[in-house]
């Protein structure tokens, strides 16, 4: 039996969550165009016999302007420490820019790093070769491996390199599981998913979501969740026209709870303003984010 802890860190944006995705084959980590989408460090499972990896997802690390910025580079930077191995993403087809050295620097040189570059379907081999010469002197990276988190391309493989890297040989969690996050917690990302899906750019990092009620009976499941935002011009954008926009939401988030749950589910969403909610700590723990 092999097993072990494996961070995914790397800038905002360069696709970590849908390699978390495509590693465990689940709807694990929301995903969206838009940078700053994963805010909580969100753990996924990848099973297969004799070996368990548990892969942990990170928010991007970026420059932060408010208090929740600060609170998830500390979240971000913490996933760096007493892990086997790190998968440092970078977005191949942006190249590697100031962010990612930012980041580099901040790195322990004990822990292994592997150079994943990720969108390289949208690069012709030639231009690939060159990023690799480009980047493989800028720190001692334990391996560089192409990918593609969209297309599935070369996943396998970095599979195969992070299992050399895996130090213990205890289970951690049982076969079945596939996330340590609740399932109150990834409801309430659906929605924020399929808000991200449907909003303008100046939604994203405005925008919270925290399931309220979670009431299993023998064939339905009741569920609420509060949208909150930081100002009450947002509340319009994501109700929409007649309420058009929330009910869009609600249904495309409901299909991903059901599949999740394996019930039908009755959704009710509720968008409420708490003012500057990104700077105030005492929301913080309410809302699900920790202060490492």
């Amino acid at each position: 039996m092999k097993s072990g802890f494996i961070s995914i860190i790397g800038r905002p944006n360069v696709g970590k969550s849908t390699l978390l995705n495509q590693i465990i084959n689940e709807h694990v980590a929301i995903t969206s165009n838009k940078a700053g989408t994963t805010r909580n460090i969100i753990e996924g499972i990848y099973n297969e016999e004799n070996t368990q990896i548990v892969f942990v997802d990170t928010p991007g690390i970026h420059k932060p302007i408010t208090k929740l910025g600060k609170v998830l580079n500390k979240q971000a930077s913490s996933l760096t420490k007493d892990v086997d191995a790190i998968l440092f993403v970078v977005d191949a087809y942006s190249g590697v820019g100031t962010g990612d050295k930012y980041i580099l620097d901040t790195l322990d040189k004990d822990i292994p790093v592997i150079l994943v570059l990720n969108k390289i379907d949208l690069l012709n081999e030639a231009a690939l070769l060159k990023l690799i010469t480009e980047v493989k002197d800028l720190y001692p990276f334990s391996e560089i491996v192409p990918i593609s988190a969209k297309t599935k391309d070369n996943i396998a493989h970095l599979i195969e390199v992070v299992k050399l890297y895996l130090k213990d040989n205890v289970k951690y969690f049982d076969d079945g599981y596939f996330t340590s996050s609740s399932k109150y917690f990834m409801v309430s990302e659906y929605v924020r998913e399929k808000l991200l899906e449907r909003t303008e750019d100046e939604i994203p990092h405005s925008i919270t979501c925290v399931t309220t009620k979670f009431e299993e009976e023998k064939n339905i499941i009741n569920i609420n969740v509060d949208i909150i935002v930081d100002r009450d011009s947002l509340k319009k954008i994501i109700i929409g026209k007649n309420g058009s926009r929330l009910k869009e939401v609600g249904i495309y988030a409901r299909k991903d709870m059901e599949e999740l749950l394996g019930k039908k589910v009755y959704l009710e969403l509720y968008v409420k303003t708490i003012k500057n909610w990104r700077d105030k700590e005492r929301y913080f723990n309410e809302l699900g984010f920790k202060d490492f």
